[in-house]
């Protein structure tokens, strides 16, 4: 499994998670029913590095949703294709 494309998949989870804040924020600030908790959740994590439930908040949480996505599942992809499996 030499060939797990490790930078690919980093990609498509920093793009995942980039529109899950998007579609999130957006949904919070028109109301949609239960997306508030999510916007909360969202606030609590990145709040501190300029998060909040707006048009700025926007941004903020797809650049930080992409960052934090591209990341964790970068590593995790690393991980997989060192792991010696027999495949």
């Amino acid at each position: 499994m030499d060939k797990f494309p490790v930078l690919r998949f980093a990609v498509a989870a920093g793009l995942f998670l980039s529109l899950h804040a998007v579609i999130v924020t957006i949904g919070a600030m028109t109301g949609v029913p239960g997306m508030r908790p999510f916007a909360d959740l969202l606030t609590q994590f990145y709040g501190p590095y300029g998060y909040s439930v707006s048009g700025a908040g926007i941004v903020a949480g797809a650049l930080l949703g992409f960052s934090e996505g591209f990341v964790h599942f970068g590593i995790f992809g690393l991980i997989y294709k060192w792991l010696p499996i027999s495949r």
